[in-house]
């Protein structure tokens, strides 16, 4: 015990408070910046499998967490001895230097945020403060890992909190000048002023405590379409924006590193652009879907009519294992070549029915996602899929089923926009019903109609007549 513990409360089983952090992105960082030979200092809450897997990366860990509960059961998890591994309990405005190694670290890790280093018995220690205390704490080219949160993220367009205005119970009375960065300029202003010119910073998809994803560059389409999948798998549930959407969408305007829900920041020699390392596929390109819908959103229906075939074609030269996996969101277009992104959901269907599947798959995201449509919309993908068959040389028909299932946008702000396109489809219909109902009735009302009505009427009725009296006596 340093001092400032909390007893009565726990990072790794949270009530009322985040998770501790965790996730592929954090263990492929550490895993890259740690050698064995390494004495690490591991400050604020990660998760037992986390910390486990760093004491066997290394020669020695100090962890020093606020939770008195936490650091019991810490102690107990670290493999090596004691006398090599420790474990502190308190703030890290109490972890003097008379604690832990006197002669540094030679790699500072604190990937869950400097916000939870401290207790409500600390009286003051600014974010900037809490960064130079973990600084001060490194030994010569030391290395230093930190996370810092987004408060003003993908989250809070696309899933903000019900109870966000209601402070929890980590939210406990602070001092103003104790507030994070808000904000990546604010971030990259406050780490430069702590002198680590030289830091990289990852954008982490979907948050620090499940970090999925790590990217130093988002700007370019496939790492784009990482980071949209991470977050679409995220928030599966009723939106205010389609997750997967937002992300790409903010690519086109070069907001989504600025928009990442977290950020890690990492002061070490060569890192990778992506963590995991295989986790954004190798080559250039574009996704074949967001190349058709990029095509769609401004009705160049040239592209669409061109690209399509092209598609198919190089579908069925696949063999079924590639071709069962080939849909139009997993297919990178890269000039006139084809080639798969990454894992998909696999079709058992084959030939002309795989071909259909694919098609109508892209017809229901594009829907989903409220994206504009050059034709008229009406929430039903069978039209769009068969549209898009005939431009390859198929008849859909025989593969989508009898029933017209209505596909509503996942998101609200993509539900209002489809109503508002359906809205003014449906003015346009009625303005061309009255003027089509305006030219019949001059029609019925001219004097050729009148004339031609009066000659015609008999003729209709004698026809009648006749086909009625031949009738019966085919009848006999």
């Amino acid at each position: 015990m340093v001092g400032a513990e909390m007893p009565n409360w726990s990072d790794l089983h949270p009530v009322d408070t985040r998770p501790a952090a965790a996730g592929p992105a954090a263990v492929a960082l550490l895993a890259a910046t740690l050698q064995p030979n390494d004495a690490v200092l591991l400050a604020g809450p990660h998760s037992l499998n986390l910390i486990a897997d760093i004491a066997a990366r290394v020669a020695s860990v100090d962890v020093l967490v606020r939770s008195a509960p936490d650091a019991e059961e810490i102690a107990r998890v670290v493999a090596q001895p004691l006398a090599d591994n420790r474990v502190f309990c308190g703030g890290l405005d109490r972890f003097t230097p008379t604690y832990g190694n006197s002669s540094g670290y030679d790699v500072v890790v604190a990937l869950g945020g400097l916000d939870r280093l401290v207790s409500p018995d600390t009286s003051k220690l600014t974010w900037a403060d809490a960064l130079a205390a973990l600084q001060n704490r490194l030994a010569p080219s030391g290395r230093l890992l930190f996370g810092a949160e987004n408060a003003f993220g993908f989250e809070r367009l696309i899933q903000p909190a019900i109870a966000a205005e209601l402070p929890r119970d980590e939210d406990w009375a602070r001092d103003l000048t104790e507030a994070a960065p808000c904000g990546l300029k604010p971030l990259r202003t406050a780490v430069e002023d702590a002198g680590l010119d030289s830091s990289t910073m990852y954008a982490v998809f979907p948050s620090l405590v499940d970090a999925q994803v790590a990217l130093t560059d988002v700007r370019e389409p496939l790492p784009a379409a990482v980071a949209a999948r991470t977050m679409a798998e995220r928030y599966a549930g009723p939106s205010l924006m389609d997750p997967y959407r937002l992300v790409q969408d903010t690519v086109r305007a070069g907001l989504t590193f600025e928009l990442a829900p977290a950020w890690y920041v990492v002061v070490a020699d060569d890192v990778a652009g992506a963590l995991p390392t295989d986790a954004v596929p190798d080559g250039s390109g574009v996704l074949l879907e967001e190349y058709l819908l990029a095509a769609l959103r401004v009705d160049d229906q040239a592209a669409v009519r061109r690209t399509v075939p092209d598609y198919v074609t190089w579908l069925l030269e696949q063999d079924h294992d590639v071709a069962q996996l080939a849909a139009l969101d997993n297919v990178v277009l890269d000039g006139t070549s084809y080639r798969l992104f990454g894992e998909g959901e696999p079709v058992g269907a084959r030939g002309e029915a795989l071909v259909i599947a694919h098609l109508e798959r892209f017809a229901r995201r594009s829907l989903d996602s409220g994206s504009r449509q050059p034709w008229p919309a009406g929430g039903y993908s069978d039209g769009l899929t068969a549209r898009l068959a005939s431009m390859a040389g198929f008849t859909a028909t025989k593969w989508l089923s009898s029933r017209r299932e209505m596909v509503r946008p996942l998101g609200t702000a993509e539900q209002l926009a489809t109503v508002a396109r359906l809205s003014e489809e449906l003015t346009s219909a009625s303005a061309r019903a009255i003027l089509f109902r305006g030219q019949i009735s001059g029609i019925r009302q001219s004097k050729p109609y009148r004339v031609g009505h009066a000659v015609t009427g008999p003729l209709r009725v004698t026809r009648r007549h006749v086909l009625r009296a031949l009738r019966k006596v085919r009848g006999r």
